[in-house]
């Protein structure tokens, strides 16, 4: 089977960054210090089907950024093979470049005295798209992305959502073959996520040979989007299927999930025996803690709540649910996502 993007135990490495410190017996001297090497993809691989619309989830740091900029050509990997419509990134750079495009979340882009319609007509050229195909691309797609009244607003004008917007009208102007998406919907208003999801969807469903590999922070979007994800954390693949296969892996477990008064101490809850891993996250607001746990019956419950009482907290909401991916992730490696 040939597929759209294809890695072979791909591995990058970092160098590291260096530092200057004074020697404590002798103060005018210098030396770096190093803080080592890091790696952020470990032996990666991975296979996208063409016509796949394949989710990439992970925390900060688990290297999603790094794989999108190696299968976009933007980086090199240090060892392993990567490749992209059956070319090698290392070494068939420009068949590569015309059949993808790629856009990231927060990106600052295009040139501030232009206007958003001139930048992307712009980077159209560059590419090749002859001229009138561009610029009814751009108006069609401006419409769809709720940023026409803006066409003709300078860049350096935009918000950071509308500069979002233009970035997305730039990545499917090219009618690329592959596209990069790497935290699309971030920063972006709840109407305009939606409307990016719903044609990001129609686009790769509605055509024949479009590829799309998406990496998102958000559950519900990769959830909603994606016919298989990856769950990556650290450099490595933890595991890849259909969201729905994921969360079956852990339905033999039991997640529960609760809101009580903001805790003191919370380490002491994976030594209690039947729990295989918890999360947190502080509500200030409220000055409550959410906590998720993930356990093997329910036999750890009365404990849990003995050691949250045993605190003085109040539990507010208790509640057995169904496994989400965030669920998954957690029973993988012991953390949320955030």
């Amino acid at each position: 089977m040939a597929y759209a993007v294809e890695t072979r135990e791909l591995t990058r490495v970092f160098a590291g960054k260096r530092k200057l410190f004074r020697r404590a017996k002798a103060p005018s001297e210098e030396a770096d210090e190093g803080t080592g090497p890091v790696t952020a993809l470990d032996h990666v691989t991975t296979q996208i089907r063409e016509g796949e619309l394949f989710g990439l989830l992970g925390p900060n740091g688990a290297g999603k950024t790094t794989l999108i900029k190696i299968l976009a050509t933007l980086l090199l990997p240090t060892s392993g093979q990567a490749f992209v419509a059956g070319h090698d990134v290392a070494k068939d750079v420009f068949p590569i470049r015309q059949r993808i495009n790629m856009v990231s979340g927060g990106e600052t882009s295009g040139y501030g005295l232009l206007t958003a319609r001139e930048n992307v007509w712009m980077f159209s050229q560059f590419y090749g798209v002859p001229s009138q195909v561009a610029k009814d691309r751009i108006d069609r797609l401006m419409q769809t992305f709720g940023l026409w009244d803006k066409r003709n607003a300078k860049v350096r004008m935009l918000s950071t959502g509308q500069r979002q917007k233009m970035n997305m009208v730039r990545g499917f102007v090219t009618d690329p073959d592959i596209l990069f998406l790497d935290e699309p919907t971030l920063g972006l208003d709840v109407n305009a996520a939606r409307i990016i999801r719903d044609y990001v969807k129609t686009w790769v469903r509605g055509q024949t040979g479009k590829t799309v590999l998406l990496t998102t922070h958000y559950m519900m979007e990769a959830d909603e989007m994606c016919d298989r994800i990856a769950i990556i954390d650290q450099g490595r693949i933890l595991a890849c299927d259909t969201p729905a296969n994921l969360k079956r892996m852990i339905r033999l477990d039991t997640t529960f999930r609760l809101e009580v008064d903001a805790l003191r101490e919370t380490t002491s809850f994976g030594s209690i025996h039947g729990v295989k891993n918890f999360s947190l996250k502080d509500d200030i607001a409220k000055n409550r803690t959410n906590l998720t746990f993930i356990l093997e019956d329910e036999a750890p419950v009365a404990e849990i709540l003995s050691r949250i009482t045993g605190q003085g907290s109040k539990v507010h909401s208790l509640q057995k649910s169904e496994p989400t991916l965030e669920d998954v992730f957690i029973s993988m490696v012991g953390r949320g996502f955030e």
